[in-house]
């Protein structure tokens, strides 16, 4: 069997901790009490009932998990704290066109994931266009596990670069798959296209990465 690509190798030095280090002066400290031991689903039904603070419960619960996905889609924690709060913003007006209740946490994705890719697009156009600098800075601290070796780093440095380059549907969705280590189906639903868009979004990602990625670290034998 062939050894795992040296860039797949790498996605473990992803930082796995549900915050993001650059924001995390952000997160709340969940608070003892019955509000907080309730259900997404009830949290839900509250605050369409008008209950400010069930939605305040849902905020704290996974705003975490919002800033870490933002940050790793980006690769950067730049203006990841305003995606966050417009992606809370969002979900709030449209909590009543939320089908399942309890699977909050993987509609607010959707939501981060769709405000990413707008943000990426734009800046794509913009460069484009001439109206910003070429390239983009991948923020180690922000993606990197602190644990990461320094080769390591480099060379995460180095995938995160090419993805840069990349259209964002391709970028996204292989983050989706090799980052945050969805499965297929799942990384469909938050991208929000068919099961084959995003298997060949993912493959058009993977052959680009393993045309260009350069490492310094010796293959495993296989």
């Amino acid at each position: 069997m062939a050894a795992e690509p040296a860039h797949l190798r790498l996605v473990s030095e992803v930082d796995r901790t549900d915050g993001a280090a650059p924001a995390s002066g952000l997160v709340s400290r969940v608070h003892a009490g019955p509000i907080s031991e309730l259900s997404d689903a009830q949290l839900v039904a509250l605050t369409s009932s008008g209950e400010v603070s069930a939605f305040e419960a849902l905020y704290r619960r996974h705003v975490a998990f919002a800033l870490s996905l933002a940050v790793r889609l980006q690769g950067s924690a730049g203006d990841v704290e305003d995606v966050v709060h417009d992606a809370f913003l969002r979900a709030h007006e449209r909590l009543d066109s939320l089908r399942e209740p309890a699977a909050f946490r993987a509609w607010l994705g959707s939501i981060i994931v769709r405000m990413v890719r707008t943000r990426l697009r734009r800046r794509r156009l913009l460069r484009a266009l001439g109206l910003v600098q070429p390239g983009e800075a991948v923020d180690l601290d922000a993606v990197a596990s602190s644990d990461a070796s320094p080769e390591a780093r480099a060379l995460l440095a180095q995938v995160y670069a090419l993805l840069c380059t990349m259209v964002p549907d391709d970028r996204i969705a292989w983050t989706l798959r090799y980052v945050e280590r969805h499965r297929l189906e799942t990384v469909a639903e938050l991208a929000g296209c068919s099961l084959a868009t995003a298997k060949r979004r993912i493959q058009r990602a993977q052959t680009f990465l393993s045309e260009h990625f350069v490492s310094s670290i010796a293959e495993a034998p296989p």
